[in-house]
């Protein structure tokens, strides 16, 4: 079971895809820095002010009761379109980098003018001798 367990983390599966995972947890750092910290105040100057990762309803008047926190949930939306985004734009560019790096085919050379056959030689190779006899 040991020996099948290295052979499953060897494939390059299994370290592709935690190199993504590494790779997207430190994009999502980037894209939360992105959010909190030019998108919020630019739709804040557009709505007058208003902070969404603040706005909340408060269930009862005690305060450790607990919120309905709606704010947050606008901001998560936020982030997803930008992230979405984002990853849409790098998977667009890498597809282009890579069909540029992709050599087109090259087109069939044209064929060669087909010769005379072989009989057709020998024929020609006859009649030059009856003429010269």
């Amino acid at each position: 079971m040991l020996k099948e367990f290295k052979n499953f983390i060897a494939k390059g599966n299994v370290m592709d895809m935690a190199v993504g995972i590494i790779i997207g947890a430190a994009f999502t750092a980037i894209v939360s820095s992105l959010v909190a910290d030019l998108i919020n105040p630019l739709i804040s100057l557009f709505t007058g002010g208003i902070d969404f990762s603040t706005m909340m309803i408060n269930l009862s008047d005690d305060p450790d009761a607990g919120a309905f926190k709606y704010g947050s949930f606008i901001m998560a939306i936020i982030n997803f379109v930008i992230v979405a985004f984002v990853v849409f734009m790098l998977v667009r560019m890498v597809n282009k980098a890579k069909a540029a790096s992709e050599k087109p085919a090259e087109p069939a050379a044209p064929a060669a003018p087909k010769g005379p056959t072989q009989e057709e030689l020998l024929a020609e190779i006859r009649d030059l001798l009856k003429k010269s006899a």
